[in-house]
């Protein structure tokens, strides 16, 4: 369905908290962390929270990375990988991600599929310059081995019958960081965050004034800060995945990060933009993914079938359909 969506003043268009997540609290009321992992920007601002509980922040993060990290070698992730079909023992945290992401292949019907890893890493968007396609055959090739079907989980016990694939928990372990993060700031008290992990928002209650957190969402392919609209949130995360986020254009074709797992190349229906609103970061992760390879419509029944999930879709022509009359949004004039 398409949503009326009431008009932002001009003047909130200057304002930062749109889509860099700013607070509009003053600076001394808050602490921020900010790192890299997981080769993206994290940054983390709480209020009331001390250098301590920021720095166990930065350890979470690196923590986690070396767990979850496809091209860290020492990782579980790398280790299952590296293991050829034999079973390996992981952490209690590697063993409950991996299994939330064999649960969303089996509600996106295979769309969202976390062993996509022999056919994404025989892409490169992170340096535009290259501009390569993949050999065709050796595609071919690797898109015989993404099957989450072939991940078996015993307890702390990983093995992937087919020795040949590879688990890439790019697509969902930001979310997953990101709750422990939320998860930690609680149990120290902190009542007001903002967690954002590349894009990847996720707030703890809303703003230190009372007020809603407001998450701006990146129209596709502008410049990098400029906002299509903002969303009103309170405790909620924010996470959205679209074909303009890492990208290289040849030949007058656009090719994205997102991969279809049935082909190996990326994702071709009528969307450029999905934005997830749930109460946990993994699940919007996730079905941020799943809801663009799905497209509009499908998509849109999947999210309507769900509880406390709402989603923002942005199609090719501009147009933004939202899953219910429940979020709250506005769009600059």
């Amino acid at each position: 369905m398409k949503k009326r969506i009431r008009m932002l003043s001009a003047a909130l268009l200057s304002l930062p908290l749109l889509l860099s997540g700013c607070t509009m609290i003053p600076e001394s009321e808050a602490l921020t962390m900010n790192g890299m992992y997981f080769d993206t920007v994290v940054q983390v601002q709480a209020w009331g929270a001390t250098e301590e509980i920021m720095d166990h922040c930065k350890e979470l993060c690196e923590y986690y990375e070396g767990l979850f990290s496809a091209t860290i070698d020492s990782s579980e992730v790398s280790k299952i990988n590296q293991a050829g079909g034999e079973t390996v023992t992981v952490s209690e945290e590697t063993a409950e991600l991996i299994n939330k992401g064999v649960e969303y292949g089996r509600i996106s019907g295979g769309r969202f599929d976390i062993t996509i890893a022999p056919a994404s890493s025989l892409w490169n968007f992170t340096d535009n310059r290259t501009k390569q396609l993949p050999v065709p055959e050796e595609l071919a090739e690797a898109v015989t081995h993404i099957d989450y079907r072939c991940i078996q989980i015993n307890g702390n016990t990983i093995t992937l019958t087919d020795p040949e694939a590879q688990i890439d928990l790019g697509g969902i372990a930001k979310g997953y960081i990101a709750d422990r993060l939320k998860e930690y700031l609680i149990s120290e008290g902190i009542e007001h965050a903002l967690i954002d992990l590349g894009g990847n928002m996720l707030t703890l209650g809303g703003r230190y004034d009372g007020s809603a957190f407001r998450i701006g969402i990146q129209q596709p392919f502008a410049e990098t800060g400029t906002v299509m609209a903002a969303v009103s949130v309170f405790d909620k995360s924010v996470v959205s995945s679209g074909d303009y986020e890492r990208y290289f254009e040849k030949d007058g074709v656009i090719y994205h990060h997102i991969l279809d797992p049935d082909t190996g190349y990326p994702v071709q229906n009528d969307l450029d933009q999905v934005t997830i609103i749930s109460d946990e970061s993994v699940d919007g992760d996730a079905l941020s993914t799943t809801c663009f390879t799905l497209g509009l419509e499908e998509g849109m029944k999947l999210i309507q079938s769900m509880d406390n999930i709402e989603a923002v879709f942005v199609t090719k022509d501009g147009e933004i359909h939202t899953s219910s009359d429940k979020i709250e949004m506005d769009i600059p004039e």
